[in-house]
């Protein structure tokens, strides 16, 4: 979140092989298939072993040695490293089988001059192949790296949390997790490092994942027009070739692989309010009451370091906050969640109970020569829990107790690159020793994977102490598979267009990486936005999956009513628009949970082939889910936006009327008080009236905002507690919802109900669009219908019905 203002550590690309610097894999001399699923390649200089874990997936470890031993993951759920599959061999190929059914999946071929391998998955022509030319996968044993031909026409996304284009094919980027205070478009690398990329090409696409936690980087034709490579500091490469052939199916095999997000408590999809830092009590209490006040909506507030007692993690600082469990508790109250931060540095002082209870527990990371590693964080000298081992996380855990009988519902996990002050490079020595699996590890091992133990052992010990309430944990730095601990957002951003602009891509490719809970600092961190600039941010937010306002220190009030009008009226309108919104977006934030899909989408994974969502200036739209497109203003003084829709009918989700597109670019006027958003034909979007907390009970009927199109698509319409983990149990609902148009007719139908929940919204209004004139007959169920309204404005039928059963259709005639 914050630190001084340092040079960033960057990773340099490894460049591609010279005469004497790589050390080429060579011929092939010997391949075994060693068990049901498993092939070993022996070459002249190295070796490689090709598990085949599913139809669609095969690991990849390359090394000089043929003995490959076990080696654990801190991203890998163990379940899916046991290959259930048989692998067939012919003439240097084999092909992976589901055993089950016998449909082959990926298939290799091993080139035998070369040792170049290459991936073909039911095509003729390969969708990944190892250059021949540079088939180098290891050096002098302190790194290792491969390299791939890199077709025209083929794109990347993904690599987590990274700045600079949507595309990053021409783009070099570097995984070391770093304190990038103050970055901008071209900064790498920054807080969080997922070695995955997702590959899309003609409408096709596939996923390679590098399970490397030590420093490693990708080339993605920034070097050589014609190869990518990836490589790291290590002397063996583990990685993971996802074959899709759609990118959705890939997001979803990878997340498999690595685990997908829990679905988070109802609360942490509304609206968070947090800076650097709300203090004394008084203050807090002021802003809680000018929210409730003002009806601008809201679910929780931050307390960032000043809330501690000279910056000790688990203390309170008892002159601003003389009472924290009854401010609390009034904050409860007012139904307000509270998030607390907390970072890994420990104050190094005797008496402090957190140091004392370290020490005495051996929970603290050395140096090689056994003492304590110390080094300058907020407190002055600190000493850092090892999060890698087992019982650190687990005493890790207990030190929440007081917090959470304070009262605090959500924890902030920051700083835990690691950052320190004084470290080489703005962070531990390389040497620093941690102990992981059992074993002695140097930090140039754990640094990547230290954020992620960190917020693995809050949301485990939150868990243990409060077991029937879902937890939510937010973080700065994690690695691959963190999303099954924390939510992230996008670190130590700046109150710029260039920021707001970067946004977009930045959650997008995130979203690919397998994280769909996170987002911006909206209206930037560092600085303080114009009144534009402030409301355009917080109109994008509204519809990203983390909806968090945050600033630094020393930066002007940044609450959505500090400009005055008209620009607190419209920034009550869009927070407004996410809680009208919540029924659609908790729905989508189940599916994430359950196929690891995000909820804001880079466009390509709707529509892999549409060559437009490639362009640059297009980079700032996303979908939301299947059906929402959404094209913020993100440049200043703009009252007027292109926009750049798919092929076919799609509506304007403000005046409800229909635009065919052709796919081409056009503008659309967007004044301050609008952000085009734009629905697909064939969409039904669940939506309620304004309230002021997500657990405030919507007055009104919900509302069904019904898309007839060609294409019939099932939207699963959600509901639980949005607390406990009953839904686990079943206890939970899901409506499948569909808008059609069948002979002459627009057709709302519910297809399906599941679930042992009843009814838990009552009344619908169900609401058809594109209806050009009033209809003659509507009929629920075969019956016709009296009562319903039509809106000449906005072209619909209104249908008010008691609740959803499943079967029930609605048929509004639209022709003779």
């Amino acid at each position: 979140m914050k630190t001084r203002l340092t040079c960033l550590f960057i990773l340099a690309v490894i460049s591609p092989p010279v005469d004497g610097q790589w050390i080429q894999r060579g011929a092939l001399k010997k391949v075994t298939q060693q068990n049901r699923s498993e092939v070993l390649l022996e070459c002249t200089r190295g070796s490689v072993l090709l598990s085949f874990l599913s139809p669609s997936m095969i690991r990849v470890r390359c090394q000089e040695s043929p003995v490959f031993a076990p080696v654990p993951s801190f991203a890998v759920l163990p379940a899916v490293r046991k290959p259930p599959l048989l692998a067939r061999q012919g003439d240097l190929s084999f092909e992976s089988t589901c055993s089950a059914t016998g449909i082959p999946g990926i298939s290799v071929t091993i080139n035998p001059r070369t040792g170049a391998i290459s991936y073909s998955g039911g095509a003729a022509h390969p969708f990944l192949e190892e250059d021949p030319r540079t088939s180098a996968v290891r050096a002098d044993g302190r790194a290792s790296r491969v390299w791939m031909k890199l077709p025209g026409d083929e794109h990347y996304f993904g690599f987590g949390e990274k700045s600079g284009p949507l595309s990053k094919r021409g783009c070099a980027v570097t995984h070391w997790n770093t304190d990038a205070y103050y970055y901008g478009s071209g900064t790498d690398p920054l807080y969080q490092s997922i070695p995955f990329f997702l590959a899309i090409r003609g409408g096709r696409s596939y996923g390679l994942f590098l399970d490397a936690p030590e420093r490693s980087s990708f080339d993605m034709g920034s070097q050589e027009r014609d190869t990518f490579s990836f490589g790291a500091a290590s002397s063996t490469l583990d990685y993971y070739v996802i074959h899709g052939p759609g990118p959705k199916e890939v997001i979803c095999r990878f997340t498999e692989l690595t685990g997908r997000m829990p679905l988070p408590p109802h609360w942490a999809i509304g609206y968070q309010q947090c800076r650097y830092s709300y203090f004394p009590e008084s203050r807090v209490r002021e802003i809680a009451r000018e929210f409730r006040k003002r009806r601008i909506p809201c679910d929780a507030l931050y307390l960032d370091i000043d809330y501690m007692d000279g910056f000790r993690c688990f203390t309170w600082d008892r002159e601003k906050f003389p009472d924290p469990k009854k401010m609390i508790r009034d904050l409860n109250d007012m139904d307000f969640s509270i998030v607390v931060m907390i970072d890994p540095g420990i104050k190094a002082e005797k008496g402090y109970f957190v140091y004392d209870q370290g020490v005495e527990g051996d929970h603290f990371v050395k140096n090689p020569d056994g003492t304590l590693y110390k080094g300058r964080v907020w407190p002055g000298d600190c000493v850092f829990p090892d999060f890698h081992r087992e019982a650190t996380r687990r005493w890790w855990g207990t030190l929440y107790k007081g917090l959470l009988e304070t009262g605090v519902r959500g924890v902030w996990n920051d700083m835990n690159e690691p950052s320190v002050f004084n470290g080489p490079g703005g962070t531990m020595p390389l040497d620093v020793v941690h102990r992981a699996w059992g074993k002695e590890m140097p930090h140039a091992y754990c640094h990547n994977t230290y954020g992620m133990q960190m917020v693995r052992a809050t949301r485990e010990g939150i868990l243990a102490l409060r077991p029937g309430e879902r937890v939510f944990v937010l973080t700065r730095a994690s690695y691959a598979g963190g999303q099954r601990f924390a939510a992230g957002w996008t670190g130590d951003n700046r109150s710029y267009y260039e920021h707001l602009e970067q946004s977009v891509p930045m959650v997008l490719n995130w979203g690919v990486s397998g994280q769909p809970f996170c987002g911006p600092d909206v209206g930037g961190f560092t600085g303080s936005p114009t009144p534009e600039l402030l409301t355009r941010w917080i109109q994008m937010g509204s519809l990203l999956p983390l909806f968090r306002n945050h600033t630094s220190k020393n930066t002007r009030d940044q609450e959505p009513w500090v400009h005055g009008k008209p620009y607190e009226d419209i920034n009550r309108r869009f927070i407004e628009l996410r809680y009208e919104m919540l029924p659609f977006l908790y729905s989508l934030f189940r599916e994430a949970a359950e196929t690891g899909v995000p909820v804001a989408r880079l466009p390509l994974l709707e529509f892999p082939g549409w060559e437009p969502a490639l362009k640059p200036y297009h980079a700032n739209q996303f979908m939301v889910g299947s059906d929402l497109l959404v094209s913020p203003v993100v440049r200043i003084g703009e009252t007027t936006w292109p926009v750049c829709l798919p092929e076919g009918k799609w509506f304007d989700f403000w005046t409800g009327l229909k635009r065919d597109s052709d796919g081409k670019r056009f503008k659309v006027d967007a004044p301050l008080e609008t952000m085009p958003v734009f629905v697909r034909a064939g969409a039904v979007i669940p939506m309620q009236a304004v309230v002021q907390h997500t657990g405030e009970k919507p007055e009104g009927a919900l509302i069904l905002r019904v898309y007839p199109g060609k294409e019939k698509r099932v939207f699963p319409f959600y509901e639980d507690d949005g607390i406990s983990y009953a839904y686990r149990k079943g206890e939970y609902r899901i409506t499948g919802l569909s808008a059609t148009l069948e002979k002459k007719a627009s057709v709302f139908r519910v297809e399906y109900v599941r679930g042992k929940l009843g009814p838990r919204r009552g009344a619908c209004v169900v609401k058809v669009f594109d209806i050009d004139r009033k209809p003659g007959r509507v009929t629920l169920n075969s019956r016709e219908l009296e009562g319903w309204k039509y809106d000449t404005h906005q072209k619909c039928v209104e249908v008010a019905v008691t609740s959803l059963e499943s079967g029930m259709t609605i048929r509004v005639q639209i022709g003779e």
